[in-house]
């Protein structure tokens, strides 16, 4: 299965070692399925874990701990194409990711912007709660 994963499941799965952007996580690292990156994305792992207000939330052990995994776990799609979809043109990115690499998923707790495409291609963009259940 491959998934793309927006930035907010990553960050809170950090902040919180339970619910269900924790379970993703620990889905991914026990290989359940393939998290698709690309180097946009880390950019912006990397500039959300820097913001203050994250920062506080979670040791600097733990944010590096995630980029390196990152980038030795991940399938990395490549090149991106260019995509003008998402309501928010900063989210365009991941639906590029999915085009790019596939993806079966689209995780996100993007409700006002992602959400509410509920597909891009073959991906089928859904909810941390949809997606924890498919390991439940």
């Amino acid at each position: 299965m491959l998934v793309v994963l927006d930035t907010n499941i990553l960050v809170s799965a950090l902040i919180s070692a339970t619910g269900n952007p924790a379970a993703i996580y620990s889905a991914w690292e026990d290989g359940r399925f393939t998290l698709l990156c690309s180097t946009e994305p880390l950019k912006e792992i990397r500039a959300t874990l820097q913001k203050p207000r994250v920062a506080v939330l979670i040791k600097p052990y733990k944010a590096g701990r995630l980029v390196n995994q990152i980038k030795r776990l991940s399938e990395d799609v490549g090149p991106l194409p260019r995509v003008r979809r998402s309501p928010d043109p900063n989210d365009d990115f991941l639906l590029a990711m999915c085009e790019a690499g596939k993806a079966d998923y689209l995780v996100t707790g993007d409700k006002g912007d992602l959400l509410s495409l509920s597909r891009h291609k073959t991906t089928q963009i859904i909810s941390a709660t949809k997606f924890a259940a498919l390991f439940a």
